[in-house]
């Protein structure tokens, strides 16, 4: 069975960091590239983030280009997000995914696996 598992998430003040982590069970996770999505409150899924199975290839949503860093550890079956730099727009639950959903159109057709990991930047 294939389980993701967020977490990381919290609440941060503007201009600060968090590291968000994606446990991966049940598939092998260093033959799957993996993406981020996030979805603000009342909003749909927006994709953020997504790497190739050995983090050689990364990519990014201009909206978090510069600030956020994916990375993955293959022999610990985890995806991790670096966010630095928040801004209360990047409030949000988070989630990772098998595969690539780095387009608009792709993400729309995601449902997320995981339960998620909030994240709220807030003065």
């Amino acid at each position: 069975e294939v389980q993701l598992v967020e977490s990381g998430g919290g609440l941060v003040q503007p201009g600060g960091s968090l590291r968000l982590s994606c446990a991966a069970s049940g598939f092998t996770f260093n033959r799957v590239p993996m993406t981020w999505v996030r979805q603000a409150p009342g909003k749909g899924l927006v994709w953020v983030s997504a790497i190739d199975t050995d983090g050689a290839s990364t990519y990014y949503a201009d909206s978090v280009k510069g600030r956020f860093t994916v990375s993955r550890d293959n022999a610990k079956n985890t995806l991790y997000l670096q966010l630095n730099s928040l801004g209360t727009e990047d409030t949000a639950m988070y989630y990772c995914a098998q595969g690539y959903w780095n387009s608009d159109y792709a993400v729309t057709l995601l449902r997320p696996q995981g339960q998620g990991t909030q994240v709220t930047v807030s003065s």
